[in-house]
């Protein structure tokens, strides 16, 4: 086969001794291949077996590249970058996935979707297929939260089989080597605007002996940090703001007085709490802003007209300028207090009256002094992406 002639499909399969299984997997795609009269290959990313696989597939008739940096996500982004078709379905090697049954996905791939996601839910999980913490829990759990932090509508982001447009895919960058590849490829197809359609396929037991590689905990754990670290927003953005907006109207309400709960009466104190709230929260918002200014430098995030209007119009010296407002408005608060120390001869205070003064004398310079500097954090980080420009 010439290296330069592309193919209208390449079937991918990321493999990690897979002796057992993978004969199987490739007599049935390179059928589909030919019963749909489909130009295309059969590709095996090859992750360091030692169990004959490169083998065995090199056998049956599939092409074979062997990818020393060990992962998941490392096998399918140099496979992708190997396959000689226009478009790429990929899938795993041990059985699970019915490679008999691509028609679905190639349909929707010349209908002009750059991502066509598969959903075991709807098409069907085999008993036995599945452990039932990933079924009931774990995977549910991931895709709620990929919708709602993405804005996305597939159901099921750790389908492992889906087929894709090569091109779209490879100018995305992907970047995550484990199984939170997955994730990382529906989250920057969601934030680059690429066509994304979702079907029913099926997942069966797959017809290995041995445990699978997955982890059920630590793999979790990856596709979840992938989803908070991707969404400054979702990590940073709306905590903190809840967390200010709570410590604001506490601040409020005990301004008229001391709030009765029952027999509890919450005084200064709980003041004191509600203040740090607010100290955080802006610390959080703040950690948004910097996030999201090295997701959109980085190309981590697209540039968007709409993200790239409001970052323009937070510049070094308005944060500057409000950070020394902010650190005014407490110098203020505590010379206020000060005179009212005078006015007592410099003697002892009652905490009860003086603290309603210097607690939001002393946050407002804390937080004055925060603002103040993230002008300088927000100023370097546009110099560096400058600098790379």
């Amino acid at each position: 086969m010439n290296s330069n002639e592309e193919l209208e499909l390449t079937i991918l399969m990321p493999c990690l001794n897979e002796a057992e299984t993978l004969e199987t997997c490739i007599k049935k795609a390179k059928k589909s291949l030919e019963k749909n009269k489909i130009k295309g290959e059969v590709l095996i990313a090859d992750n360091g077996s030692t169990d004959g696989s490169q083998e065995i597939a090199r056998k049956n008739g599939a092409r074979v590249i062997d990818v020393p940096r060990k992962g998941y996500g490392s096998a399918l982004i140099e496979g992708t970058k190997a396959a000689l078709g226009k478009y790429c379905i990929m899938g795993d090697a041990d059985d699970s996935y019915d490679f008999s049954n691509i028609m679905p996905f190639v349909e929707k791939l010349r209908e002009g979707y750059e991502l066509v996601m598969g959903n075991r839910f709807k098409g069907g999980i085999e008993k036995g297929a599945m452990p039932w913490s990933h079924k009931y829990i774990g995977t549910p759990v991931i895709s709620f939260i990929g919708r709602l932090f993405y804005h996305s509508k597939i159901g099921d982001f750790n389908c492992g089989m889906r087929g894709y447009n090569r091109q779209s895919i490879l100018n995305l960058d992907l970047k995550c080597t484990g199984m939170e590849y997955a994730s990382e490829m529906i989250v920057q197809a969601n934030l680059n605007d690429l066509k994304i359609v979702e079907i029913p396929t099926t997942l069966k037991k797959d017809g290995r002996s041995r445990p699978p590689h997955l982890k059920s905990f630590s793999d979790g754990w990856r596709h979840l940090k992938f989803l908070l670290l991707y969404s400054p927003k979702w990590l940073f953005l709306i905590p903190g703001l809840i967390l200010v907006l709570i410590g604001i109207i506490g601040n409020i309400i005990f301004l008229f007085d001391n709030i009765r709960l029952g027999n509890v009466v919450l005084g200064i104190h709980s003041r004191l709490y509600l203040g740090a709230m607010i100290v955080v929260g802006l610390q959080m918002i703040i950690f948004s802003l910097f996030a999201k200014v090295y997701a959109v430098n980085s190309g981590m995030h697209p540039k968007k007209e709409k993200t790239s209007k409001f970052l323009s119009k937070i510049t070094l010296e308005k944060v500057l300028i409000l950070g020394i407002l902010l650190i005014l408005i407490g110098l203020g608060l505590t010379i206020y207090a000060i005179v009212i120390w005078k006015s007592k001869s410099w003697g002892a205070l009652n905490p009860i009256d003086v603290m309603p003064i210097t607690i939001p004398a002393v946050y407002f310079i804390m937080i004055g002094i925060q603002v103040a500097f993230t002008s300088f954090i927000i100023g370097i980080l546009n110099i560096e992406y400058k600098r790379k420009d």
